[in-house]
């Protein structure tokens, strides 16, 4: 059997698209596993769903704690489930440089727009108000600017003339579930193949 790319994926809510990461590396030939699932938030409900699966958790609370000092605890997490690679879904902390810059390349996040259109927040509502007529979501690897990496993978979705920030959110997430999992194989199979997966 082939080796599979070893995964830990951060989240701070519900992590919908983390259990389509999940979902997706169910499939044999998916060249990932997901071996940890962190989170800032001991409660967000995400954890369960990992947990129910048989994925390892951690959570930690960042409040009362500088950036760096917590993402020390998670760096450590993850190097001691052997993570290769991480994928941020739907996780709500800034990273700090000396995370990034100890996993540079190696760690992915999506994104609600057409990057580098609207980084940051109230993506929809921005798109909708500029009188664009697409949205969509964006993997790219995470750098220390804020949605700034490189992308690797974009998905458009038409905005339609009654949409509001609501109803595009819906759509889009919906291309994120499906361009999430897919972006991560890609990317894992390519640090798979170049012999270097460390």
């Amino acid at each position: 059997m082939s080796p599979k790319l070893r995964v830990g994926v951060m989240i701070s809510g519900r992590g919908s698209n983390m259990a389509s990461i999940l979902a997706a590396a169910e499939a044999p030939d998916c060249p990932y596993e997901v071996v940890l699932v962190a989170s800032n938030n001991p409660a967000a409900p995400g954890l369960a769903f990992a947990d129910e699966r048989g994925v390892a958790v951690w959570a930690h609370d960042h409040r009362g704690m500088k950036r760096a000092e917590f993402d020390r605890l998670v760096d450590a997490a993850m190097r001691a489930a052997n993570v290769q690679m991480i994928a941020l879904a739907g996780y709500m902390r800034l990273l700090s440089p000396e995370f990034v810059e100890s996993w540079a390349g190696r760690i992915l996040n999506i994104h609600p727009s057409l990057l580098p259109r609207y980084k940051g927040l109230d993506t929809h509502a921005r798109a909708i108000a500029a009188g664009d007529g697409e949205a969509g979501c964006s993997v790219h690897i995470v750098t220390p600017e804020l949605d700034d990496g490189p992308v690797v993978a974009q998905a458009r979705v038409p905005i339609l003339a009654h949409d509001t920030p609501e109803t595009l959110a819906e759509r889009v997430l919906k291309e994120e579930h499906r361009l999430y999992p897919a972006a991560l194989a890609k990317c894992a199979a390519d640090v798979l193949r170049s012999g270097n997966p460390a």
